[in-house]
């Protein structure tokens, strides 16, 4: 059977005028994912990115981490994007959200009405009880980002590295233990930056083996590498 490594980008720009780019401490953490895996001897046979910036930036870090210059280019896959989280207040709150700045995002108070806004939002969009402008049904994403790993099948006997966004992580992992949007929700909230999410794979199906791990963290020492927005 093959693998499919499923992670989440390295840490954007939260709280900035542009989300869609790593930060600093991004790039370190998929350059020492990447280092991760060449020192374990995984290389990739396909790669797989959603179109983001922050999704290319990351397989990119993660490949110069690997230093392997044989690494296939990755492949973009839009249901691989997250969704849209202004789209998604505005259709919950009525009100276009406030263009974040670096002042909110240092203001953990704001940041956590931010996120708990967010998170019943997720839940309405799940329910069908709102329909965000400009993004699908939460079933028509959740099906989109299944069919990156049912794509990424065709590699059976090999490793492939998918990198996405939490959204359509949380997706993933809810359609594979067939739980339900609510628990995509919860799953989505708790997923970490770079983080990896491990299926075994054939050409008919893929299986959970493991979720939101930080291996290539783990062993370091400083604690403030391990984010989650």
């Amino acid at each position: 059977m093959g693998v499919i490594y499923l992670v989440r980008h390295a840490q954007a720009s939260f709280g900035t005028a542009d989300y869609d780019r790593l930060t600093p401490l991004g790039f370190t953490q998929a350059d020492l994912l990447g280092a991760y895996f060449a020192r374990r001897k995984i290389r990739f046979d396909a790669v797989y990115s959603g179109t983001l910036r922050r999704h290319a930036e990351t397989a990119q870090a993660i490949a110069a981490g690997e230093q392997d210059r044989g690494a296939p280019p990755a492949q973009c896959f839009p249901g691989l994007d997250e969704y849209n989280p202004e789209a998604l207040l505005k259709a919950f709150t009525g009100v276009l959200p406030a263009p974040a700045t670096a002042a909110v995002a240092r203001d953990a108070a704001v940041v956590r009405e931010h996120f708990r806004l967010l998170r019943d939002a997720l839940m309405a969009w799940a329910a069908d009880r709102i329909q965000p402008a400009g993004m699908p049904s939460w079933q028509a994403f959740q099906d989109a980002a299944v069919a990156a790993l049912i794509e990424a099948r065709q590699f059976s006997d090999a490793n492939v590295l998918v990198v996405s966004s939490g959204g359509p992580i949380a997706a993933i992992v809810a359609a594979a233990l067939r739980a339900p949007p609510e628990s995509a929700v919860e799953l989505n909230l708790r997923i970490r930056n770079s983080s990896v999410t491990e299926f075994a794979m054939s050409a008919r199906r893929h299986q959970l083996v493991s979720f939101n791990a930080l291996p290539h963290l783990d062993a370091q020492s400083d604690p403030g590498l391990t984010t989650y927005a």
